[in-house]
């Protein structure tokens, strides 16, 4: 994926407005993230909580819309329920001149995962910075169904998210590899559902 556009730095990775305009829906909207729902949320924390994962320590972030906020909180108020700990919350909008801010404080501590509930065009900005400028790690971090979505490999690029993963409405789990997310359903074992998207691809 070119991302290299007419008045960016080489070196930057915030994503070209050609690519974003490249994913958004037929209406000309980016993709927004819906309300999480209980099959979900019971889905992502059995992520977390999975024999041998050992993890007691999270760092949530989240986007500024409404159902990213909600589902942060419901996630949050459910972890330490558990007896779990909540380092930091970090939030961030859509549309930002810089996304270092926002990265440094989601990998200010370090967690043993991070739990994402963001719509899917912050985050990829989000991801691209998080990888170049720190030492987060997408195969540690588990997130909401908004990020199920093959547009999120095609704006970040194919190494960006490798590994991580998330649960679906229906409470199943996916995982991006590549440019691919694969989807498995509730209960699932190993066989799931392919979809991707290439570079430039319109969904």
């Amino acid at each position: 994926m070119d991302t290299h556009h007419a008045g960016t730095d080489p070196a930057s990775p915030l994503i070209g407005p050609e690519d974003l305009a490249a994913s958004l829906g037929p209406d000309g909207a980016p993709p927004q993230a819906a309300p999480h729902t209980d099959a979900e949320l019971a889905a992502l924390i059995g992520l977390l909580t999975r024999p041998k994962a050992r993890i007691a320590t999270v760092t949530v972030g989240h986007g500024r819309d409404a159902a990213s906020r909600a589902a942060a909180a419901a996630f949050t108020g459910a972890w330490q329920a558990r007896g779990g700990t909540v380092l930091a919350v970090v939030d961030w909008p859509e549309s930002a001149a810089s996304w270092l801010r926002p990265a440094r404080r989601l990998t200010a501590q370090t967690p043993d995962a991070w739990v994402i509930a963001a719509a899917p065009s912050g985050f990829a900005q989000l991801a691209r910075r998080l990888r170049h400028s720190t030492d987060w790690d997408p195969a540690r971090t588990v997130a909401f169904a908004a990020l199920q979505d093959s547009r999120l490999p095609a704006l970040t690029g194919p190494d960006i998210l490798h590994g991580l993963r998330g649960a679906t409405g229906e409470g199943g789990t996916w995982q991006i590899a590549g440019h691919w997310v694969t989807t498995f359903p509730p209960t699932s074992g190993t066989a799931g559902q392919q979809s991707g998207q290439r570079p430039g691809q319109r969904a």
